[in-house]
Formats: C-alpha cells, structure tokens, sequence
C-alpha cells in the first residue's frame, strides 16, 4: 500500500479520525465534536485537524450512524410499498407482539403507512409454483399512484420471493421504467429469506433510508473530491466489511450498526496482533456502549437484530448489544424515586456540565470529575470552563437533596448504577449465550471505556483487562483495518434427509459467484479473497434456529448433520436422535483482504526509560468511597517494560485510563496495555 489511508468514525458525541501511512509508520489522530445536522462537516473538520493532503491519500474509510440515526429519529424518506394482493398489512401486523410486555399500551407506528402500501393480483406458493400471474397493468397502475402521492422510494415486496423471485424481478424492471428515481428496492435482492414480515421489514427499511445515505454519501464524496481525494469513499458496513460509497446505497440497511462493527473489528485485529484468543469488547463513547464478543480472531455475527419494536433487520450484522450508557448519560432521580442512569444522554450538545456549553445535569462524566479520575484542564470540546465547585453544587441540586448525600456520594452511586448496567449488557453476550466471562479478556476502548474496563472486569470476574493504544480512535482504527465484505443467505428450509445435497452446494457456488462479482463492483484493490460458510438449522417442529459453520460447496448431508449435533449439545448439552433436523438457510461471507497499517505503529516512540519519568503529577482520587493520593501519568511516555500496580491514573489526547488499586499493569509489543485484575476474594 503506497500513500495515507484514514479511517473517520462518526459518533454520537464525537467525530474519530485517524490517519496513516504504512510506509514510513507516521500516524496522526484528530477528534472533533459530531456535527449532527449534518456529519460531513465534522469529517471534514476532523480531515482538518490532521493536516493532510487530500491528494496523497489512497483510501477514506467511513463508519457512520446516519441510517441508525434516522431510523431512530424518523427522520426518513417517504416510501411506498407494492405487495402481494392481501398482504399489506403484514408490515403492521408483525408477529402480533406488543410494544409493552405488560398491559395494552404502547403505540406502533410501521415504517411505511397504510396509505402508502397498495396491493397487486399475483401470488406465488411456498414451492415456488406461480398460482396467480402478474397483473402487469395493476402493477403500473400502483407505481403511477404512489408518484403522484409524493413517495420518493419504492419497496417491492411479494409473497415467497425467497423461492421464485420472477414476479419481483419483473416487477422490478417495470418500476425502474416509471420511477422517477433509482430508489427502488425489491426484497429478494436485500434478503433471500422466508419470513415474510422479517423479510418485507428489512426491505422498507433499505427504502426508507436509502434516498437518506445516499445524499449523505454523495454531498461528502463530492467534498473530499472537490479537495483532492482521486479514489471512491469507502463505507462500514454492519456486517464488519466495507463497501464502495458508489454502490453503499443499494443495500443501505447493511451500514446499520456501522459505527459499532468498526469499533468490534479494531478489537479483533488488535487480538489477534497481540495473540489474545478470547476477548469481550466493550466500547463506551458519549451516547452508548457497545458490546461484542471475538474468538479466534473473529467477531460473532447474527442475523437476528431488532433496532427497536416492530424493527426486525434480518441482515449479518457484527454482533452488538448497546445500551444507553455512555459519558454523556444523564442521571436523575425517576418517578419511583430511585437513582436512574440513561438512556437519555447530553449528548455533545449541550454535553455534560463540565463541557460548559450548557448542560446542568449531571452525566456519567461529570461524575468522574466529581471523583478526581478526569482533570478538568485536560477535558476535550470544552467551550467555557465550569469550575468542579460548580459541578458538585450541581450533583446535590439535582439528586443530592432527594437521598441526602454529598456530591462525591452522588457520584460514586452514578458510576454504580451504570457499571451495574453495563456488567449486563455484557452479561448478554457472554453467560446468556453459554460463554463464560472468566474465560475471556475485556477489551476497553471508546473515549469512556478505560474509565470503567477495571471495575466492570471485577464485577464480572474477567482476569484482564486489555486496552489498546488509542482507544478514544478504535472504532476509526476499525475502519483503517477493515475489509471488503458481503454477505449472502438463501433459505432452503427442508428436512435434512430429503434436502438435495447437489441443490445445496450450486446455492453455495453461486454465492461464492455473487460474492466476487461484488467485490469487482467495489473497485478496490484486494490481495486475497477469503470465504466463511455457515447454515442455520433447527429441529422440525421448533422455531429457534442455531448457526453452524460448515466446509463450503463440498459440503455433505453427513457432515450438516454432525456440525448440527455437535452445536446443539454445546449449547443445550441435550441429544435429540429422535427428531429430524431442517436446514433452514445457507450463508456465505465472501471477504476481500485488504493490505493494512502494522499496528505497532499506534504505540508510537516517546516511551521514558523509567516510569518515573512518565509521572505528570497527583491528585486525589476516590475508589469505594476512599480518597488516595494517586499518581497521574502520561500514557505515551510509560517505559515498554512496564510493571505498575493501581491505583493510578494514565491519560493520553484520546481518553483516561483509570487503574484499580491492587491492579498490574505491563505493556504487550503491540502497544496493548494488559491489566490483571487484583482478585479481593482470593
């Protein structure tokens, strides 16, 4: 690789950029406040703080939230719907689930409104057989009402499309004559798939986002043109791969979760750098945390997400559990009177009150401030200072008063109360899925996450703590590293001893067809393509699905059937002889390697010859409702032979890094820093 790359990952609170180049080992990092209304001028911004040229570089990766972010907010094109005559209300129906568990309340409102969805005469079985033709005229009928009715996007979206796609295809061609755009989306192109709510769903959302993303890419593409950039943008995806910024928009359901994939695939090309095998990884920025599993190197993947009620996205997506919990999560007391930490979060406007831009409540940062972990001089987008006096007469305004604590009593509580919620979300990934935590390391990056890795490690028992170089620009090193990646899934849904074995393997060769067509498509330049194979199956009669990792197009009803066995007994611990096993879909990732930074490279070279050369100051820090004097140091300058023991405090430009006291610190060759947690109970 000849010339600078860059990975920029917009958050919710902060724009991350970091930029490299492979030849001579320069790296710069700049992070900037997230424009909100409009992303592109905080990458922008960002570019800017790097001082590059433009010119000289040869790759802009992108990991965004504009689709999450608009999904969210509704902040959405107006799309129509064309379906199978009957089915129209299928988007609405659901699974017949309600937004509360409890009581009938709540309300749903479907992506696509009811005037908005028109019904065609044609209707294919669940074999595939064609029971009604067509009605080409009704078809052009719909298109034309639905122009006139202002829709900007068009979904098309049939009956047992999985299975034939013909009448869709034709359909597709008819719109493509009539619509006065290119944003028309037939389900089967997004997700060859049965389920015909999950299916339809995931469909309407690539139309509704997609007139979004694709002015989004557009106006950014033509700025860094306009600056210099000769090559095409390139785009995170959800699934962890990357896509070119001209064909992003066809499938833009797939950069959903964007910005949480970069951050997990940082983690896994750092471990498997570093030699770390097992790793849970936990990104905690200003808005939310983010956490993943990665083994062996690689991130879980699922097809299963659900962004919200009535929201089911049925794409290979990184596998994320995010809660609302990050720096700039409010605390307040609720309506029960009991102490509260998010989901609702300053954001990085107004921020929290010692971002002096406004905010008066307290935050998860502010109270880390209260504590002494974060120095008030050293804070990041700070527009007029705001005295620690006044951030503690704020914390016993606003919930003080309400218990009867002082203000360092308030925030010791804040920080309980959300690493408790995060120690679940972890929780989620790890022992509800039959993952042990104490078998793996924490991962800790994002801007707020080595505040808390130490704590969160402790409480769940995990051995180590590993954080990486910049972890405040993970999720744009994520960017930096990522490959080309799609992703392909057909459903087969038949009982595995009268599946057609030869069926079954040209469904995976024409995956592997598709998936190298794809990559041509993105234009980039790979060294190698890589190919993962994996099938859902379950037992007849059961409706949960279990992934299983297969050999490719060779692949034998004998061997489906012991990969089936031997994960249904790793999971459950229960053999089943007796029932028959369905496979129900077959998946293909066709990844596009590309060349990449050494990562050492991050650590950069200004290391002391002793640590303490490396000691800045020290101050007083609270830890379980004691005050220590602790020694304060810069990260950059800890000697590579490093032996610490907590507590101490390690900052650098992108975030502080907070050690327990009884925690040992050394440094591993990649820049890693790798914390064994002091075990109280041992």
């Amino acid at each position: 690789m000849t010339g600078t790359v860059i990975g920029v990952d917009v958050g919710g609170t902060f724009t991350d950029l970091i930029s490299a180049d492979p030849e001579t080992g320069q790296v710069a990092v700049s992070k900037v406040p997230t424009t909100l209304d409009n992303q592109a001028f905080g990458v922008i911004e960002a570019m800017q703080g790097v001082g590059v040229d433009l010119s000289d570089v040869v790759a802009i990766n992108h990991g965004t939230t504009t689709t999450t972010n608009a999904l969210l907010e509704r902040k959405i094109a107006r799309v129509g719907l064309v379906t199978t005559r009957g089915f129209r209300d299928v988007l609405e129906l659901g699974r017949r689930t309600r937004p509360q568990p409890y009581g009938l309340k709540g309300r749903f409102k479907p992506l696509i409104s009811r005037e908005y969805r028109m019904e065609v005469p044609e209707r294919i079985n669940a074999d595939g057989e064609v029971v009604v033709p067509l009605d080409e005229a009704a078809l052009r009928d719909k298109i034309r009402t639905l122009v006139e009715m202002g829709a900007e996007s068009l979904v098309i979206h049939f009956l047992h499309s999985y299975k034939n796609p013909d009448h869709e295809k034709r359909a597709l061609e008819i719109a493509r004559e009539m619509w006065p755009n290119r944003f028309v989306t037939a389900g089967h192109e997004i997700l060859s798939e049965y389920r015909e709510y999950e299916r339809g769903t995931t469909a309407a959302i690539n139309g509704a986002i997609r007139p979004v993303l694709d002015r989004y890419i557009n106006r950014l593409q033509e700025e860094l043109t306009r600056g210099g950039f000769a090559h095409d943008l390139l785009v995170m995806q959800g699934n962890g791969g990357s896509v070119s910024s001209r064909i992003v928009a066809e499938s833009a359901v797939n950069t959903v979760m964007s910005g949480p994939a970069s951050g997990v695939m940082a983690a896994a090309a750092t471990c498997r750098e570093a030699g770390i095998d097992k790793v849970i990884t936990y990104d905690m920025g200003g808005t939310s945390s983010d956490v993943g599993m990665v083994q062996g190197g690689v991130p879980q993947v699922t097809a299963e997400l659900d962004l919200e009620y009535g929201m089911p996205i049925h794409v290979p997506m990184v596998d994320v559990h995010t809660i609302g919990a990050g720096g700039g999560s409010i605390a307040f007391v609720n309506e029960a009177g009991l102490l509260q930490v998010g989901p609702e979060s300053a954001g990085a406007t107004p921020g929290p009150i010692c971002y002096g831009r406004g905010g008066t409540q307290p935050t998860i940062t502010d109270a880390n401030l209260v504590l002494g972990r974060l120095d008030a001089e050293k804070l990041l987008a700070v527009d007029h200072p705001v005295s620690l006096e006044d951030v503690r007469r704020a914390f016993e305004r606003e919930i003080g008063h309400h218990f009867g604590m002082t203000a360092e009593e308030v925030a010791t509580a804040i920080l309980q109360v959300a690493n408790n919620r995060m120690a679940g979300a972890i929780r989620m990934v790890s022992l509800s899925r039959g993952h042990d935590p104490r078998d793996f390391a924490l991962f800790a990056f994002g801007g707020a996450g080595p505040l808390h890795g130490g704590a969160l490690a402790r409480e769940l028992g995990i051995p180590r703590v590993v954080i990486p170089a910049r972890p405040g620009i993970t999720n744009a090193l994520g960017c930096v590293v990522s490959d080309l990646r799609h992703d392909f899934v057909n459903t087969v849904n038949t009982p595995l001893a009268a599946v057609k074995i030869e069926q079954v393997r040209e469904i995976i060769r024409q995956q592997i067809n598709d998936g190298k067509a794809m990559i041509e498509r993105d234009g980039v330049a790979t060294r190698e393509l890589v190919y993962l194979f994996s099938a859902d199956m379950q037992f007849q009669g059961q409706s949960h699905m279990l992934s299983v990792e297969i050999s490719g197009p060779d692949v034998t009803r004998e061997e489906l059937q012991r990969r089936f066995d031997e994960v249904y007994w790793k999971r459950f611990a229960v053999e089943l002889p007796e029932i028959k096993a369905v496979l129900v879909n077959l998946h293909t990732a066709v990844i596009g390697k590309r060349d990449s930074v050494d990562l050492k490279t991050l650590a950069g070279t200004a290391q002391a010859d002793r640590l303490e050369a490396a000691q800045r100051t020290t101050r007083r820090v609270m830890f379980a409702g004691d005050w220590f004097e602790t020694p304060v140091f810069w990260r950059e300058k800890l000697p590579q032979s490093l032996s610490l023991t907590g507590p101490a405090i390690l900052e650098q430009l992108d975030t502080t890094i907070v050690i327990e006291p009884g925690d040992r610190v050394t440094a591993d060759p990649v820049g890693n820093l790798i914390v064994e947690v002091h075990d109280e109970r041992a």
